[in-house]
């Protein structure tokens, strides 16, 4: 009964409101506010309002709102700790394909000219480079 009875003066201040409006000739705004006006007694009517206030002073239902949160933090957290793990994984397989493997066969394969010793243009470049820095000490 009391929820009726706000959500009429609510409505009826409202609908004043629109009337001022109105007379200042500006008859889309006051249509307008006319519309959100009926807003409340037309939710009071359906029964939303009661719906809402049981609702809001029920410790159950905040309970229930609290176990959602809890839920969906859970959800995006395992979710972050899914990227990381994945990027992580992405790290380490680029790392592993960045070092290059020793060469096989020692110092035979040091040129691409002569003694190649079966390996690949890539792998001799890597004796290359590894013997320049050995000559300079590095």
């Amino acid at each position: 009964m009391l929820i009726g009875t706000v959500c009429t003066l609510i409505s009826a201040a409202g609908l004043g409101v629109a009337l001022l409006v109105a007379r200042r000739r500006r008859y889309a705004a006051a249509l307008r506010i006319a519309a959100v006006a009926l807003l409340p007694v037309g939710l009071a009517m359906t029964g939303v309002v009661r719906f809402v206030v049981n609702m809001t002073f029920n410790p159950v239902a905040w309970a229930g709102f609290g176990v959602l949160a809890v839920a969906v933090l859970m959800f995006l957290s395992a979710r972050l700790a899914e990227g990381r793990g994945r990027a992580a994984r992405v790290e380490r397989g680029a790392a592993g394909a960045a070092a290059p493997e020793p060469p096989a066969g020692g110092r035979r394969g040091l040129t691409r000219r002569g003694g190649g010793g079966g390996r690949s243009d890539d792998a001799s470049d890597f004796s290359e480079i590894e013997e320049i820095l050995r000559k300079h000490g590095i």
